[in-house]
């Protein structure tokens, strides 16, 4: 017969798993129906979280890399093709800091800023369609135990 206390352990690595293949299983599926969603636009997931990034009010004057790097929490190499990319298609374009005449700065170009006002209203779709039966409150729970998750395997 199994204690308690080793079938409560058992139960939770089990949980364990399950929830971090959810996890795996919704960010593969995020990218596969994201770029679906916006496969007219010839858009992919990667190229709209970094539009979308730049396309924020607090990015107005452009990012460095490093900066659009920790903030997508993805490394400057998968940055570096995904920018060259968006550069060559004329979404983005590369400009020196006035701030530090040593470095440079992404920012939308008037045609990434064009690409981004069509595209907003199909993600809104996506989103909407993605989040459909979860409640506001639901969401913004969400929001709330994805960010712990987030913060406490930062620190690992």
């Amino acid at each position: 017969m199994t204690d308690l206390t080793t079938e409560q352990s058992l139960a939770g690595i089990e949980i364990n798993n399950r929830l971090f293949f959810r996890l795996f299983q919704a960010a593969n599926t995020l990218h596969t129906k994201g770029t679906q969603a916006l496969d007219e636009f010839g858009v992919t997931t990667q190229q709209w979280s970094v539009l979308g990034a730049l396309s924020r009010p607090q990015a107005a004057a452009g990012m460095t890399v490093n900066e659009l790097s920790h903030y997508l929490l993805v490394s400057r190499q998968n940055l570096t093709g995904l920018l060259g990319r968006l550069e060559r298609d004329g979404l983005i374009e590369r400009l020196t800091s006035e701030e530090d005449r040593r470095s440079r700065k992404v920012k939308l170009s008037a045609k990434g800023e064009a690409q981004w006002a069509a595209i907003a209203d199909p993600i809104h779709a996506f989103y909407d369609a993605a989040l459909k039966g979860f409640s506001f409150d639901d969401r913004l729970t969400f929001i709330h135990y994805l960010s712990r998750l987030q913060r406490n395997m930062a620190q690992l």
